[in-house]
């Protein structure tokens, strides 16, 4: 039987990758952001219901230990805020199971920073200046987009007054698939996906503000002026159609933490999901305090594929899944 052994990226795609890496230091160098590295292994995983975490049993002092792969530096890198680092940066290996495709891989790089003291809007903007030094040819300036007002323009709906039952209607009727029993967050995430996204960041830059605050996930909230309704402080970043950067408010509150933590493993079992381990390591030093700031993680190999003009994170990859 032949195996295929030969890289899913061209040597000379994988030289021009580490220019850009290079390029992404130098941009954090300039302002003074630290460089730092964390565990792939940690205690705790990710509870957010739409993400897999993948899990390993290992032998460490303590024992036989069940220990998780990251899907994003976050909580490591949170606990070194509380310590004083200072603001920080990582070029992170991340894990999630089942994201396969052109736009996915099991392990991928994630850039991830964090701006203690820096508001959410200061963190756009250098968000944006980042995308545009490895993409300097990005089209257009920077446009915010309200996610309700998405909903009115591309589905003739407001997304926190429609009524459930509407929705799941909707969701089944565009997505093909049986939303009967669907919560209001997967309907929106699925008529986002399949209506909203593929219309993003086709002229420039898009930044999705204030989603609902059921979609807060680390994100502090915040009112929405035109009737009270609490949003999420955060906010997303396309281009092409395509995500590529989660900023937040990050939230402070350990108790507020700790209770997000706990509903999110409760949904899980609701949805027959196994609960994922609470890092508690993290809870701790949001008790001890980490201080105010934003932080935003940007997935590495789709912003390297669009720079390139890839068809697929494969092609900018060494090796991807298939053949790792």
């Amino acid at each position: 039987m032949s195996i295929e052994w030969r890289p899913t990226a061209e040597v000379a795609t994988l030289r021009e990758r580490a220019r850009l890496l290079g390029e992404v230091r130098a941009f954090f160098a300039e302002r003074g952001v630290l460089e730092v590295e964390t565990p792939v292994l940690g205690h705790g995983g990710s509870t957010d219901v739409h993400l897999a975490s993948l899990a390993c049993r290992a032998s460490t002092s303590a024992g036989r230990e069940r220990l998780w792969l990251q899907t994003s530096p976050e909580f490591h890198m949170k606990r070194l805020l509380a310590a004083g680092s200072g603001p920080i940066f990582q070029l992170a290996r991340s894990f999630r199971d089942g994201e396969v495709g052109r736009r996915h891989n099991l392990e991928f790089t994630m850039l991830e920073w964090y701006r203690p003291g820096f508001t959410l809007d200061a963190l756009m903007s250098e968000t944006e200046a980042l995308i545009r030094r490895v993409l300097p040819e990005a089209p257009g300036a920077m446009r915010r987009r309200r996610y309700r007002e998405l909903f009115r323009e591309h589905l003739a709906l407001d997304p926190f007054r429609e009524p459930l039952d509407a929705l799941r209607r909707l969701a089944a009727e565009r997505g093909e698939l049986d939303m009967a029993q669907a919560s209001r967050d997967d309907c929106l995430d699925l008529l986002m996906s399949l209506v909203i996204e593929p219309m993003l960041g086709r002229d420039g830059l898009d930044v999705v503000i204030d989603y609902p605050a059921s979609q807060a996930a680390l994100a502090r909230c915040h009112q929405d002026p035109e009737d009270g309704e609490w949003v999420a402080s955060r906010f997303e970043i396309y281009l092409g159609g395509l995500e590529l950067a989660n900023g937040y408010d990050e939230l402070t509150d350990a108790g507020e933490q700790r209770a997000r933590f706990t509903e999110d493993n409760a949904s899980r079992r609701a949805a027959g999901l196994p609960e994922v381990d609470v890092d508690e390591r993290l809870l701790a030093a949001l008790e001890a305090g980490m201080p105010a700031g934003s932080g935003v993680a940007l997935g590495l190999d789709r912003l390297i594929q669009l720079a390139l003009g890839k068809a697929s994170v494969a092609d900018v990859m060494a090796f991807a899944t298939p053949r790792a």
